[in-house]
């Protein structure tokens, strides 16, 4: 388990996983809070990672849940960088910044890839702060890009 005076946060895809996939990456991780960054969280296809759904299986499993979808999901009109600048968002990453520092946690969106994702963008935000950002691919595979990283040429994630 890693030092609590560390700044780190993990980020995961809920994708195609099964509920059962899902809990058992977050429990291997040691992480004990899920932080919701779908700015639309549902699924009718998995309706397991519906917000009501998550937050409720998290409770049965131990974890704790929050939505921060409101302020720091994705899908912005005018663009998820511009919208980075606004209030809101800097809004979102103070309480994420304040949840990450009491929990072991994980940002969750739909994507698996933290490069397709907007969890890309909050991440090197974080960074940017101090935080060490950990992108859950699967069991066997992180991918911990370095600070300041480009946008560009990520390369596929190597096993742990």
């Amino acid at each position: 388990m890693m030092q609590r005076s560390e700044k780190t946060i993990f980020t995961i895809g809920t994708s195609t996983r099964s509920l059962q996939e899902f809990v058992y990456l977050i429990c291997n991780f040691g992480i004990t809070l899920i932080i919701d960054i779908r700015r639309f969280p549902k699924s009718t296809r998995y309706p397991y990672f519906n917000k009501e759904s998550l937050a409720r299986n998290a409770k049965t499993h131990g974890l704790g849940y929050v939505w921060l979808g409101e302020l720091l999901g994705g899908c912005r009109k005018g663009g998820y960088e511009a919208y980075r600048t606004s209030s809101e968002y800097l809004e979102g990453l103070e309480k994420l910044e304040n949840l990450g520092q009491k929990k072991v946690s994980t940002l969750v969106c739909a994507e698996l890839l933290p490069w397709k994702c907007h969890r890309m963008q909050v991440s090197r935000d974080l960074e940017a702060r101090g935080w060490k950002v950990i992108h859950i691919i699967d069991e066997k595979r992180t991918w911990e890009p370095s600070r300041g990283q480009t946008q560009t040429g990520f390369p596929f994630p190597k096993n742990r």
